[in-house]
């Protein structure tokens, strides 16, 4: 048995996913209000397909590069479009863009789809698709 750093992250179970990849689990997330969810104190942990749409959700929310203890892969550039002189078509095009760059590293993601996104004053909608190893899911929401 393998010990770990970081025991009370380490995956409970070594079930492989179609993919050949451990089953992707992650602390289930309220996207309506940004935080995870609890019962009875606990977090409740997700698997598969939803767990991948968390990790999404939670990756487009990091400024990639800002915190050392994270991969300097993850997280998105979307924040740099603030402030900048960008005509509409073109903001529009680069976040589509870096959506798309921030999701596609997961392995457990093999393709992003139907991205579309409209900026409202200091908010930005999102909403795209994601295949993942699992089947399709989908998300809508702000990015602020």
């Amino acid at each position: 048995m393998s010990t770990s750093i970081f025991p009370l992250t380490a995956p409970r179970s070594s079930a492989v996913s179609s993919g050949g990849f451990p089953m992707y689990r992650e602390v289930k997330w309220d996207f309506s209000a940004n935080r995870p969810v609890y019962a009875h104190g606990e977090p409740v942990v997700v698997t598969g397909a939803e767990a991948v749409l968390t990790w999404a959700w939670n990756a487009l929310h990091v400024k990639r590069g800002l915190f050392e203890a994270l991969s300097p892969e993850y997280g998105s550039d979307i924040y740099t479009l603030t402030g900048k002189p960008y005509t509409e078509a073109t903001r529009n095009a680069e976040a589509v863009r870096y959506i798309r760059e921030c999701l596609e590293i997961s392995p457990y993601i093999r393709e992003v789809r139907r991205v579309s996104v409209s900026f409202e004053g200091t908010e930005l909608r999102v909403s795209f698709a994601l295949l993942t190893i699992y089947g399709e899911v989908t998300s809508d929401g702000v990015l602020s």
